[in-house]
């Protein structure tokens, strides 16, 4: 874990903006959350969710266009990131699924559009299946369903090689949380760095994106929490609540689907993407100029597929 005597105050990701912070309570923890747009139960709502070592700041570009299309979009930090609560528990899919569908009736709906990166569109497919009456629809970025993921660990040479060795080394007891912390979150930076388009990283917006993930990943606790996503992924696949999760994954989403993938993305392969269409069958996939992060490298063609996506 960071060192509690450098560690950021967690209000430190409650940055200014236009729009406005929220606390919203449900599935038994406190969600931070960010909204843009009418504060309107008639309102559609979008639920904006970061990946791995983010927070929701990532959703920038996002939040603020679809508030100003007259969506309700509000930009979560997950459970264990930013400034949520970070309970020592609850970082399995079911878990996190029901965080999402906590969120969306602790925010006065009944439904809502889930957008996902990374980490946060596994928790988007996840929900879409076990709380199929809470999600309108889905827009995953950079996100292969869990069971496409699992299939090309397994079987696809080339993405096994980028995924496993970060993934084993993570499961060594605070080597991962020592590795994104120390040299002020020089870790978590690096990573930002590795993923990303090679435009992107010359750009003046990058800088500000590794400034800003390297504070919130030395918030204490995060790193650890961060992590556990990661552990229960691959513990689970050796226990009787993965098998589980597994065949229910294995029913298809009732809600429309669209992927996004950057195609020069070094770390989500895009054969990895090709897959998904044994779980689910209606989704239309859309390819980006970008690398690991479309969504703020570009964020124009970004947003203007999601608006596509929920309008129609």
């Amino acid at each position: 874990m960071a060192d509690n005597r450098t560690a950021p105050d967690p209000s430190t990701v409650r940055h200014d903006g236009p729009w406005r912070h929220l606390d919203v309570r449900g599935n038994g923890i406190r969600l931070h959350a960010v909204q843009a747009g009418p504060d309107d139960a008639d309102a559609p709502l979008v639920v904006l969710v970061h990946g791995f070592g983010q927070y929701w700041w990532s959703w920038r570009h996002q939040l603020t266009a679809l508030g100003d299309a007259g969506y309700r979009a509000v930009a979560v930090d997950l459970r264990g990131y930013g400034d949520s609560d970070k309970p020592p528990r609850g970082y399995d899919g079911w878990t996190l699924a029901g965080d999402l569908s906590g969120l969306i009736r602790g925010l006065g709906h009944d439904e809502a559009f889930l957008v996902g990166h990374g980490d946060g569109g596994q928790v988007c497919w996840a929900a879409s299946v076990l709380y199929p009456a809470h999600v309108r629809g889905i827009v995953t970025v950079s996100a292969p369903h869990p069971l496409g993921l699992r299939r090309a660990a397994l079987a696809d040479a080339s993405q096994r090689s980028v995924l496993a060795p970060r993934l084993l080394s993570d499961q060594i007891p605070r080597l991962g949380e020592h590795r994104l912390t120390t040299n002020d979150g020089a870790g978590a930076a690096a990573l930002l760095r590795e993923r990303a388009g090679a435009e992107w990283a010359r750009t003046a917006d990058f800088a500000e994106a590794e400034r800003r993930v390297r504070t919130a990943i030395r918030i204490d606790g995060t790193a650890h929490c961060a992590l556990e996503y990661h552990r229960w992924a691959f513990r689970s696949q050796f226990r009787p609540d993965g098998a589980r999760f597994r065949t229910a994954m294995r029913t298809p989403p009732r809600a429309p689907v669209v992927q996004i993938h950057g195609t020069d993305d070094p770390f989500m392969l895009p054969d990895t993407f090709r897959h998904c269409t044994r779980w689910a069958p209606q989704r239309q996939l859309e390819s980006l100029r970008a690398g690991h992060f479309p969504h703020q490298e570009a964020p124009d063609a970004t947003t203007s597929s999601i608006l596509r996506f929920l309008r129609a």
